[in-house]
């Protein structure tokens, strides 16, 4: 979730960090290439097959997969404020973006058999775009704090 995240923020956290360019190797799961990563720090790869996204350096639980690749990987500095963001954010997508759920539903409004009802709007200023019943318009206040404008 915390590539989809930065992503949605346009923000790598990658201010003062060291990015890394070329060749490299993942093997059992680690780069053979040592990059001054430290432990449970945040890092990005881009140019990867299988591996794109953002990783925690010698967390057991994200396993990378073995691979050469030409690319990039951007070491990060993520505030533990946006880690516990993107944790708040995982447990509302699975408590209210499930299969199950009502939020789910494409439908803005229905009625059949003499019931009806209507789903909250919400005005996002974002143009046309309706973000009600997304991650993104549940935490828009918290997530415009940390993002980036684009270029």
């Amino acid at each position: 979730m915390l590539t989809e995240l930065c992503k949605e923020l346009n923000n790598w956290f990658d201010y003062n960090q060291p990015h890394f360019y070329g060749d490299f190797v993942i093997d059992d799961g680690e780069f053979t290439k040592d990059m001054g990563l430290q432990d449970g720090q945040y890092f990005r790869i881009v140019g990867s097959i299988f591996n794109d996204g953002v990783h925690k350096f010698g967390d057991n639980t994200d396993t990378l997969i073995d691979e050469s690749f030409n690319g990039a990987v951007w070491a990060m500095a993520v505030p533990p404020d946006v880690i516990a963001l993107d944790s708040d954010i995982t447990e509302w997508k699975n408590k209210y973006q499930s299969i199950d759920s009502v939020a789910m539903s494409p439908f803005t409004s229905e009625s059949f058999g003499g019931y009806s009802y209507s789903k909250g709007g919400s005005s996002s200023g974002s143009g046309n775009v309706d973000l009600s019943g997304t991650w993104q318009g549940a935490f828009a206040d918290k997530l415009n704090h940390w993002r980036k404008i684009r270029p």
